[in-house]
């Protein structure tokens, strides 16, 4: 690993306690409108990014706007490795968490993300929400809409904790809200992080990472005021092999596969159809047009629940049909052992199928 450090004369005084950290590889246009953002932020902070092997000019932008790079080989990254690398590396006391393509919403951002340490005692991780990008189709942008909104229903902080005696609940019991956290907009605590460290798995670290966290007896808080705007509008086959991947890492994760009756389809897709009417109606879209509008979220719900069948019965397919049906280009199945007493963090077990 080589650091390659330098410190940017514009920009305000460090502050020792925040540091951003944020992996890139081949960041392009969007990796610099993150960090022109993150320069506005009205918090002083120290700007750690580790590249692992861009052939662009990610490393010199990163230069360019005061960051201290860390650069690895490509084949060195790991999602949860990497993460506990610019974790060791940071100066901050708190490390907000960014992907390359995260762009934070307004100058407020990472004060607001710190403020959620103060929503409870014991707070070791915080996140905020994905603003869909002006540019976003429909049924992506109602997605992230409605998930988020889900979050919190009164669109205040929200804090999760697991009591004593829920602390060993399955990991089946924690999906959806309750365990849910993302790292591509985050803030972790240095002495929580220090206790429980990201696990390195090859995907869904910061599922598991939550998991860890609650059940060491921390709380995690929901910020819905510190947005990032974050949305990918894939092809067809992108989409159905990013949800391949992510309902894989719900497997490896939970245990969770999606039903494949016929009828769960049916209440999924008209549930989806229904969600899509409403928003259409309250946007004043008219009549003629909302048929085509309809017909593009059916094909998107389609492809979604095909990638979900697929991804959640993973450990059934060959390693050559996951690398193929992977965005990632991944080909092994990992399933982790997480419904172990808490403390026993110690002791990871997984079972990991290749070619």
């Amino acid at each position: 690993m080589r650091d390659r450090g330098r410190l940017g004369g514009a920009r305000a005084p460090v502050s020792a306690g925040v540091t951003v950290a944020i992996p890139v590889r081949d960041g392009g246009q969007l990796f610099a409108r993150t960090l022109a953002a993150l320069s506005r932020q009205i918090v002083a902070h120290e700007l750690l990014v580790c590249d692992s092997g861009s052939s662009d000019d990610s490393v010199a932008v990163a230069h360019a706007h005061g960051a201290r790079v860390l650069e690895i080989e490509s084949r060195e990254f790991s999602h949860g490795g990497t993460r506990n690398l610019l974790m060791r590396e940071a100066r901050g006391a708190h490390v907000a968490l960014l992907t390359q393509d995260a762009e934070p919403a307004d100058e407020h951002w990472l004060e607001r993300l710190l403020g959620g340490f103060t929503a409870a005692a014991d707070v070791g991780i915080v996140y905020g929400p994905y603003i869909p990008r002006p540019e976003a189709a429909r049924a992506v942008r109602w997605e992230l809409e409605a998930w988020f909104a889900s979050l919190s229903p009164d669109g205040g902080p929200r804090v999760e904790r697991l009591e004593e005696h829920e602390r060993a609940l399955p990991a089946i019991e924690l999906i959806g809200r309750r365990g849910f956290f993302t790292d591509a907009n985050a803030c972790l605590s240095r002495a929580a992080l220090e206790r429980v460290p990201f696990r390195e798995v090859p995907y869904a670290e910061d599922r598991v990472l939550a998991i860890d966290m609650l059940r060491a007896g921390y709380r995690k808080a929901f910020v819905p005021a510190a947005a990032v705007l974050h949305s990918h509008d894939y092809t067809t086959l992108q989409e159905l092999r990013r949800c391949f991947d992510e309902w894989r890492g719900l497997r490896e994760v939970y245990g969770w596969r999606e039903p494949a009756a016929p009828a769960h389809l049916a209440r999924q897709l008209r549930g989806a159809l229904g969600r899509a009417r409403r928003e259409l109606i309250r946007e004043g879209v008219p009549p003629p047009r909302r048929e085509g509008a309809l017909a593009a979220v059916g094909a998107h719900e389609l492809v979604r629940l095909t990638g979900a069948l697929l991804g959640s019965r993973a450990d059934r397919l060959p390693a050559g049909v996951r690398r193929r049906l992977s965005l990632e280009r991944r080909a092994s199945f990992v399933r982790l052992s997480l419904d172990r007493p808490p403390g026993s963090l110690s002791t990871i077990s997984t079972q990991e199928e290749t070619p």
